[in-house]
């Protein structure tokens, strides 16, 4: 009497991850069954042993965790895009009430007692560290060269890939700066004072961005002048879009 025994086939995934402007670098992907797992490169290429009714675990901080099964289907594709959505958890506007606090911060502020708690309070050896965006990372790669005759960067240069990346880095920073701007106004202060609807608030902010005096007002953070500028500007921005106060 013969006894056949039929293993699973292993096969090497390759494939792509991809999230609409997010960083898709160092994205983690974990086999559950083999406890095997590999990280994404910059542009959020893979691959990764694989055998069918295996599952597959994508996660990364920016981006929401996404599990995959490794059906017939996927075992007969040579290469597969795995599209990731943006992980948002961010908490805009708090109203405090309990423990006493009136919730205006001129008079609470006296009777507060309160220790900062971050990456610095803490001691973290990365503390101070600097992580250098995906543009960044790219531009970095395209000009570097390696052993011998440097032909990346000649190549990158004469493609026009390195200014093209100068560019990206250029606007990533602008767009950076921007952010950062909006996260000094809380939601209310668009509507209140500067009598931006919701619904285009990012649309003004683009707005006052490729203006070179917004530009000049962030880098010399002066928060005074800088609320002038929102003001005048947001009066313009509502004439051109046919906004009612």
């Amino acid at each position: 009497m013969w006894v056949t025994t039929v293993t699973a086939q292993e096969k090497t995934l390759n494939g792509r991850v991809i999230a609409e402007q997010e960083d898709v670098t160092g994205v983690t992907i974990q086999n559950l069954r083999s406890q095997k797992a590999t990280i994404t490169d910059f542009d959020g290429n893979f691959s990764i042993a694989v055998k069918e009714d295996d599952t597959l675990v994508f996660s990364s901080v920016q981006l929401k965790r996404k599990v995959v099964s490794v059906n017939k289907l996927l075992m007969n594709t040579s290469y597969v895009t795995v599209p990731m959505e943006p992980f948002v958890n961010e908490l805009r506007e708090v109203v405090v009430r309990p423990f006493g606090l009136s919730g205006d911060l001129s008079k609470d502020v006296g009777t507060l007692n309160t220790k900062v708690v971050d990456k610095y309070s803490l001691g973290l050896p990365n503390a101070n560290a600097v992580f250098p965006s995906q543009s960044e990372r790219l531009l970095k790669e395209a000009t570097s060269g390696g052993a011998g005759v440097p032909l990346n960067p000649i190549l990158n240069w004469i493609t026009g890939r390195t200014k093209m990346l100068k560019n990206r880095v250029a606007i990533d920073k602008r767009f950076a700066r921007t952010e950062r701007i909006k996260e000094m106004y809380i939601d209310s202060i668009f509507q209140t004072e500067f009598k931006i609807p919701t619904n285009k608030v990012n649309d003004f902010m683009y707005f006052c961005e490729v203006d070179p005096e917004f530009q000049q007002l962030v880098a010399r953070k002066d928060q005074l002048k800088l609320w002038a500028y929102m003001q005048r500007k947001s009066a313009i921005y509502r004439e051109n879009n046919g906004i009612q106060e």
